[in-house]
């Protein structure tokens, strides 16, 4: 097991290298120009917005609690989205008991604040991109669950969350603030280490399809 850190992950096609500075120029300027693709999904929508997504995002590394990354196209170098570790769980065991585990190891993640400009949405880049991050979480975390959330009414979402193998535990009424401006119901899924294995042959088996079309 690995305690939470930083960390670059890197597959054949897309490249999650930790959030900085860095990223902010480019992230600012997918987000401004694809609007209408957004409506649904928290994206900032101005270099005030960005700047408060950012420090954010810091802070969630700071305490421990989120690990940030910039997605990053590996065929051309570009920044295409962002995506992140949070709601990091670390449950309190009873000391000696089997599950306990050393500090920093999380017991539980959420994979969230995703978004890709659109011309990397359904493509290898968003499934190996989560390929990386499940392998991560279940494989070197050990981590007994991963949650996934969205916006119920968002279907392209609630479809690619489920072609991973993850299940619908339930909504949230009334959960959060919407994209759109009103009051968000939420779908919340699940994924449990005893169902990665599967998982993990129904993603591989997608990056190997001839034509990639996953979400």
């Amino acid at each position: 097991m690995e305690a939470l850190r930083p960390v670059v992950l890197e597959g054949t096609h897309v490249r999650l290298e930790p959030l900085s500075l860095l990223h902010l120029e480019p992230l600012s300027a997918i987000a401004a120009r694809h609007r209408d693709t957004y409506r649904l999904t928290s994206v900032p929508e101005d270099a005030s917005a960005m700047g408060a997504y950012f420090e954010i995002a810091f802070a969630q590394a700071r305490a421990g609690l989120g690990l940030p990354f910039a997605t990053v196209e590996r065929e051309t170098g570009k920044v295409v989205g962002s995506t992140r570790f949070w709601n990091v769980e670390f449950w309190s065991w009873p000391a000696g008991h089997p599950s306990r585990r050393p500090e920093g190891v999380p017991d539980a993640v959420e994979i969230g604040y995703t978004w890709l400009a659109p011309e990397a949405q359904r493509t290898a880049v968003n499934t190996e991109a989560k390929l990386l991050m499940l392998a991560h979480a279940f494989e070197r975390w050990d981590v007994h669950r991963v949650n996934l959330r969205t916006d119920v009414r968002n279907a392209r979402s609630r479809a690619a969350i489920e072609r991973l193998g993850a299940r619908l535990d339930g909504v949230l009424r009334a959960h959060t603030p919407a994209a759109d401006g009103g009051i968000r119901d939420t779908a919340t899924y699940s994924l449990l280490a005893s169902e990665w294995p599967k998982a993990r042959e129904r993603l591989t088996a997608k990056l190997r399809a001839p034509r990639e079309a996953a979400g």
